[in-house]
């Protein structure tokens, strides 16, 4: 038997059906006996959505209305009444099995499943198994329109089927005349067989990926502002419907092995991934995922991996991963099968450990682990930040893919940053000075999270962004040149400025309110030399006297050059190396790296703030220097770089909460010489003296 199967949402109808995220408010069905060519009763039942606001096409095609609605009944009794009715008319028919048949794929993979699956319900079986009408009469008429041109009205036109839509009401005549069109198929000219079920997946299958597979580039998506914290489970659960490949979420992750936000997705096929297309900007708990296409090369890239190794351990399939981090460079095995206790015990005891280690085979702090079910994994991730040792360990959910990533390319490269990196310039016009006057025509972002970057800001600007001045962002950030929460907007004109904080103040980033005020180019400027804005009007800079610590945030004097090793300092952007032979550093020029001028110089203490280069919506990033802009720049500076080769150290390792005490605590003992350093920054006298005072170490 069949269940003939039509539904609408209160939103997009037809080729659209669920690209918009809206909400069931119909459903319409029928049991057709294909032996005895007998029906049941014809069912039509209303469903109250959360959000009773109908869009016009709704009202204009269906004819309902929200007062209507109202009075309907939820989706899942609405589902439960469902099942209950289709039994009952199987049993009078003397049937005991059935699946639905629907017309076309949305209905089932766009509609039904990701709502149910936000709305925290199971769909029965029988919604996991179905037959597309369309693809059906396309076999039966392969003469016929593409599968993809074909509507109920057009099946019925090209059998001649004399129905009349006006006579009867919204969904009635569409089952009415999809069991027509099946019971033409049934006839004697036809005879028709339905044997091949659409299937919907239960679950998301992990599995590892080899570079050696070929992946065809129309399976493949990326989806980009995911929440840091989202599993491959997470990605599988906003694709409820779609078939995802076995192990076809690969996370992506940033050059410090986090995630970045973004994931590639592979399907089980083209149809799959065009349907994933359609749900471009749909929400993943408050924040929506922007969907586009990605090829097989991509997904490679992040998901495949040749280590025997990786191989080996992943090779237990249906494991839950859980990866661990932060843990003590001396930890063993042991340790942490102690750690996770019996409550949660590890598939295959030791052999369900994974330690990531560098090529030279030090721990990098990083472990994945199995486990056979979700009860235990759930139990570990309870012990998310408790302490093994001296230190916190932090667990979260993993793929194959990242295991695959991460391990691959500790073994692979070596450390993050092994050198320091190429010079870089700004992509902007030098020098740049930061607007003043006071024309209301820039706005405060307040409460931003801290990890909010460029992107996050030029995101939560929306349609506003092309109204920024270029240049015109200009991030917040503390003295350890970390966010602050705070950042400033140039717009174009007061009007675009008071528009944008009457839009945006108080819209969510990230789980997080942020409040949007306007104000001018003198607040902003004041801001961001050291002064604060609050509600009762301006507050000066902190001190009016350059502070020492730390010495490599003094000004810098209009058309200044430092050296790359400085301006590294400056710029996250910059820590991205590429790797350099000591042949070619010992050939190379030196490198210097100019940067902008910030129309006064910046008196800062410990509690002050100072300004990100600024960036435009277009330019977010930065570019490396020309060699010839390098060489030139260094032949005309007489500024020296550093003592001697070797003469600057980088420390690894450090726990989060380490200040500059601690540093020169640790160095104590080490002596410096103060004069190789006085072409370094920009000090005043009163600074160099200080720093030319007996000590051991000064920290740059």
């Amino acid at each position: 038997s069949l269940v003939v199967l039509f539904g609408a949402t209160a939103g997009a109808y037809g080729a659209k059906l669920g690209s918009d995220e809206r909400e069931l408010i119909l459903l319409v069905w029928q049991v057709v006996d294909l032996h005895s060519k007998k029906v049941g009763t014809l069912h039509k039942s209303l469903v109250k959505a959360d959000n009773l606001d109908l869009s016009e096409q709704c009202r204009e095609v269906s004819g309902l209305t929200p007062e209507g609605l109202g009075k309907a009944e939820p989706l899942d009794r609405v589902l439960q009444q469902f099942s209950q009715l289709v039994s009952s008319d199987l049993k009078v028919l003397g049937r005991n099995s059935y699946t639905l048949c629907s017309d076309g794929q949305l209905l089932i993979r766009q509609v039904l499943h990701p709502e149910t699956s936000k709305k925290n319900f199971l769909l029965s079986d029988c919604f996991y198994s179905f037959y597309d009408l369309r693809k059906e009469f396309h076999t039966c008429y392969p003469s016929s329109a593409a599968v993809k041109d074909q509507t109920i009205k057009t099946m019925a036109e090209y059998l001649g089927l004399g129905t009349d839509e006006a006579e009867e009401d919204f969904g009635v005549w569409q089952v009415k005349t999809m069991v027509a069109i099946i019971f033409s198929m049934l006839s004697e000219g036809c005879n028709h067989v339905f044997t091949e079920p659409e299937t919907v997946k239960h679950k998301y299958e992990t599995g590892p990926c080899s570079k050696s597979e070929t992946v065809d580039s129309e399976t493949v998506i990326r989806a980009r502002g995911l929440p840091w914290q989202s599993s491959d489970q997470d990605i599988a659960r906003f694709f409820k419907g779609l078939n995802i490949a076995k192990g076809g979420v690969a996370l992506c992750l940033n050059s410090q092995g986090r995630r970045n936000g973004e994931a590639l997705v592979r399907f089980v096929n083209s149809e799959q991934r065009d349907l994933a297309l359609e749900r471009h900007k749909h929400h993943m708990g408050s924040r929506y995922i922007e969907v586009y296409k990605a090829t097989g090369e991509e997904f490679l890239k992040i998901a495949g991996g040749t280590s025997n190794e990786v191989a080996q351990f992943l090779s237990k399939e249906n494991q839950v991963i859980i990866r661990m981090r932060g843990l003590p460079f001396t930890a063993t095995q042991e340790d942490v099968l102690g750690f996770l206790g019996p409550e949660c015990p590890v598939t295959g005891g030791k052999e369900g450990l994974l330690f990531v280690k560098y090529p030279d085979g030090r721990p990098t702090g990083d472990a994945f682990v199995l486990f056979s079910c979700e009860e235990y994994a759930q139990n570990a991730l309870k012990k998310h930040k408790e302490i093994l040792g001296k230190r916190y360990i932090e667990l979260f959910r993993s793929t194959a893919a990242e295991v695959q990533q991460v391990v691959l390319n500790r073994y692979m490269s070596t450390p993050l940053i092994p050198t320091l990196p190429t010079p870089i310039i700004p992509v902007m016009p030098p020098p740049y000075t930061i607007a003043t006057g006071s024309i209301r025509d820039c706005v405060r972002l307040r409460g931003l999270p801290y990890t909010a970057g460029i992107d996050d800001i030029l995101e939560f600007m929306g349609d506003a962004t092309g109204d920024i001045k270029p240049h015109g962002v200009h991030m917040v950030l503390n003295q350890q040149g970390r966010p602050s929460g705070d950042a400033f907007i140039q717009m174009k004109s007061a009007d675009k400025a008071f528009m944008v904080a009457q839009k945006c103040h108080k819209k969510m980033m990230k789980d997080r309110y942020v409040e949007v005020f306007q104000c001018s180019g003198e607040e902003m400027n004041f801001v961001l030399m050291g002064g604060t804005l609050n509600r009762s009007g301006l507050s000066p800079p902190p001190c009016k006297l350059p502070c020492l610590s730390p010495p490599a945030y003094a000004a810098f004097q209009t058309a200044a050059v430092i050296p790359a090793e400085a301006a590294a300092l400056y710029q996250p952007q910059a820590l991205l190396p590429t790797t350099r032979t000591p042949q070619a550093s010992a050939a190379a020029p030196p490198a210097v790296t100019y940067y902008p001028a910030q129309a006064a110089q910046l008196y800062m203490n410990y509690t002050a703030y100072y300004p990100s280069p600024p960036v435009s919506p277009t330019t977010v990033g930065y570019i490396a220097a020309p060699p010839g802009a390098v060489a030139a720049a260094a032949t005309a500076t007489h500024t020296p770089i550093l003592p001697q080769p070797g003469a600057l150290v980088r420390m690894q390792g450090l726990p989060y909460n380490t200040g500059m005490k601690e540093i020169l605590s640790f160095f104590q003992g080490y002596q410096y010489a103060p004069d190789d350093y006085n072409g370094l920054i920009q000090l005043s006298e009163q600074a160099r003296s200080v720093l030319q005072a007996p000590k051991e170490w000064v920290c740059l």
